[in-house]
């Protein structure tokens, strides 16, 4: 059978492609699929247990089976996407602050809070020229999607929207925007700082920091 393996971050870099068509045995696993891996790129041993896989966007377990066609991914630890609005986006594009606002405001919201991620000139100890960002798109996107309803669920009546950029930041650039609108401000708040917090967990995303002394992938310094 043949899967089709995306490759992101550290491990697209080490391996040089961001898209293969693998073919393996019928009954082949992931853990199958990774010892493939790990025999053409040494991240995947120092990523150890923090490199985490999905098959067809959804997080997958080593002895899960894989079928002829899966489109699987490898997700190193990230770093911690027409017609109705869309709550969650990734883009190339600079984020605007008052376009992720304008997804979740109306008259119900009493207290709306953002909160703005941006480019700062030190990390680690070093000074920092600019970021680079990559994310796997689809499922940034539905990751991020699962937090705001989450935050929906915890807060009822409060709804959130994230944004997040992708591509090469410079400093002071904006990197992430999350929007918490409720009817008080307390529920607001909480539910910002829960989106972020998740995000930096969950949504694979990752930063690469071009400092003045080197570049590296901030999953390989965690």
């Amino acid at each position: 059978m043949k899967i089709q393996l995306l490759l992101f971050g550290s491990l697209r870099e080490s391996v040089g492609e961001s898209r293969l068509e693998v073919e393996l045995a019928d009954g082949a696993t992931v853990a199958t699929l990774r010892t493939w891996l790990a025999e053409r790129s040494e991240i995947v041993e120092k990523l150890g247990d923090r490199l985490a896989a999905s098959i067809n966007m959804e997080v997958a377990d080593a002895d899960d089976v894989l079928e002829d066609g899966d489109e699987v991914a490898f997700l190193p630890p990230v770093a911690g996407g027409d017609g109705a609005v869309e709550r969650c986006t990734i883009s190339e594009d600079d984020l605007d602050e008052a376009e992720v606002a304008a997804r979740v405001e109306g008259p119900d919201a009493g207290g709306v809070v953002s909160f703005i991620g941006r480019v700062r000139n030190h990390a680690r100890g070093q000074s920092i020229e600019h970021l680079e960002y990559e994310a796997y798109p689809a499922m940034a996107e539905r990751e991020m999607e699962k937090i705001v309803d989450a935050a929906a669920e915890k807060w009822p009546g409060t709804r959130v929207a994230i944004a997040h950029r992708v591509g090469r930041l410079e400093i002071g650039d904006a990197a992430v925007v999350v929007v918490a609108a409720s009817a008080h401000r307390g529920e607001a708040f909480e539910a910002c700082r829960f989106a972020i917090d998740t995000l930096k967990v969950t949504v694979p995303i990752w930063k690469r920091e071009v400092a003045t002394d080197g570049a590296y992938w901030v999953d390989d310094h965690a």
